[in-house]
């Protein structure tokens, strides 16, 4: 596998020269960047100084960038903030988000509380913090009337707008916890922070809380501390469920590695954060904690699933056929569930048979983007789960932008056809070609990623610098094998000799 940096640090007739820059220089490497960096006077020069910036760190840079994009974000949010979605404005702004209607059939505004109150289809600690941004904005609203300097506004804005400010608050911590998982390549942290999908989707729901809390559970396992990334996996768990499919892929690598020791602690630390969070719900209020698994289960294909074009281009003449209002959808969860399982055994082959072990976040972009696509729930905001993955897995602009375009397609299509061909809205069957795109590039995505397992010479994290296996690995870092498939059948490794360590010269 190749090793030697590319650009203008890596001569071709000689050793790559030492004062080369600590770091990839994207504008040297990515062919977008270098062009987008016409703008500016051209790519980064050869014998400019990289990394000395004593404020405008890359961290600072991007966490900037996060926050420009955020507050696009809330310009477009803004006109559904305070519930008057007369004249269908929800769908002809394009500001459509979950928070506005919820806020009132959950009865936020009278006090009830998620789960003891109020029947909450969300895991728990969304419904946390739901009701942490009605206390939060209750407060505001007293304080407002109390003291007639801060500007009244209706109950359900300003909730919206605490709403908002939490979710910025954990897509900062997205930025920060993407970047030292990077590596050399701190600037692929970019790729989140002015990403197309954090613009249209930020405020849309509360998915930006698992995403932070799965991607900080990243970085305590990057940091070789297994015990908290558990705890942040867990508590990931107890937002939405999809972070356990990171814990599946660290099974699996660690597996190939021998250090499962590693992930039982990780295991058992997620195990008893999420049970912590959900025991005392479930024993003051157990009807109520049990209603998302019901729902789950009882949750017909929604409507950017490809199941769902499935069953409108068949009539529903397949699986289940109509269903009756809160029927179970029985043949088609059967059906996700094989095909998931089916999914689990493609990724854990493709792990165990790959020439070099695939890197943590590989393995865990394709359990989850497999998992959006087989899955009969995949809603638009869901893309906000990939993205940190996506980065990190295959940090490569165009494939990357590619994708995110069909997501914000999706978005722009699903709202004029719930607006209605009556009023100017688009036929179901503009809005089917938008989901069927999507799920063209993401599956051309996934491709993509399990190529480059297959082939670790194209991948661009292993070969834009000397050296490196898996900046986000912990553990699995530079670790041997131990068990892995060769012709179909497993094969056991012995353990290293111990050997005694060599300190290089001076």
């Amino acid at each position: 596998m190749s090793t030697q940096p590319t650009g203008p640090s890596a001569p071709a007739d000689g050793p790559v020269v030492s004062h080369r820059p600590d770091r990839v220089v994207p504008s040297w490497t990515d062919p977008v960047v270098a062009q987008a960096s016409e703008a500016v006077g051209g790519p980064w020069g050869r014998h400019a100084v990289a990394g000395r910036a004593s404020f405008w760190t890359p961290l600072r840079v991007c966490l900037l960038f996060t926050t420009a994009v955020l507050a696009l974000a809330w310009l477009k949010q803004a006109p559904c903030s305070d519930g008057d979605w007369t004249g269908s404005l929800q769908y002809t702004h394009l500001c459509y988000s979950d928070p506005v209607p919820l806020f009132g059939v959950y009865g936020q505004g009278e006090g009830a509380l998620p789960y003891w109150d109020a029947r909450v289809e969300y895991p728990v600690l969304t419904g946390a913090v739901m009701a942490l941004a009605a206390l939060l904005s209750g407060w505001y609203d007293g304080l407002a009337a109390a003291a007639g300097v801060l500007p009244a506004v209706p109950p359900v804005q300003s909730y919206t707008v605490v709403t908002a400010l939490l979710m910025t608050l954990c897509a900062l911590v997205v930025t920060r916890a993407v970047l030292p998982l990077t590596g050399r390549r701190p600037w692929d942290t970019a790729m989140v922070a002015l990403s197309p999908v954090l613009l249209v989707y930020a405020f849309n729901n509360w998915d930006l809380l698992a995403v932070a809390l799965a991607t900080l559970g990243m970085w305590a396992w990057a940091r070789q501390r297994p015990v908290l990334a558990g705890v942040l996996l867990g508590l990931g768990v107890a937002a939405k469920l999809y972070p356990v499919l990171v814990l599946g892929a660290l099974f699996v690598l660690c597996l190939r590695a021998g250090r499962l020791g590693a992930w039982v602690r990780a295991a058992l630390a997620a195990a008893g954060a999420w049970l912590a969070v959900n025991v005392p719900v479930a024993l003051a209020a157990p009807e109520n904690w049990g209603w998302f698994f019901a729902f789950s289960r009882q949750r017909p294909a929604n409507p950017e699933s490809v199941w769902n074009v499935l069953l409108t281009a068949t009539g529903e003449r397949v699986l289940d056929g109509p269903l009756a209002e809160g029927e179970t959808p029985a043949v088609l969860n059967a059906v996700v569930a094989v095909l998931l399982l089916a999914l689990a055994a493609w990724v854990a082959w493709l792990v165990l048979s790959a020439p070099v072990r695939p890197r943590v976040a590989q393995v865990a972009f394709l359990l989850v983007a497999g998992f959006l696509l087989l899955n009969k729930v995949y809603s638009p905001q869901y893309a906000l789960w990939l993205l940190p993955l996506a980065v990190l897995a295959r940090p490569r602009w165009r494939s990357l932008l590619v994708w995110q375009a069909t997501e914000a397609l999706v978005w722009v299509m699903t709202m004029l056809y719930y607006l209605g061909t009556a009023n100017r809205g688009v036929e179901v069957q503009w809005f089917f070609a938008a989901v069927l795109l999507r799920d063209v590039v993401l599956v051309a995505l996934v491709v993509a990623v399990a190529r480059e397992v297959r082939r670790p010479d194209d991948d661009v994290v292993r070969t834009s610098w000397p050296g490196v296996d898996d900046p986000a690995g912990g553990v699995l870092d530079g670790a041997r094998d131990r068990v892995t498939l060769d012709g179909g059948r497993l094969r056991a490794r012995p353990a290293p000799a111990a050997t005694t360590a060599v300190r290089p010269l001076p």
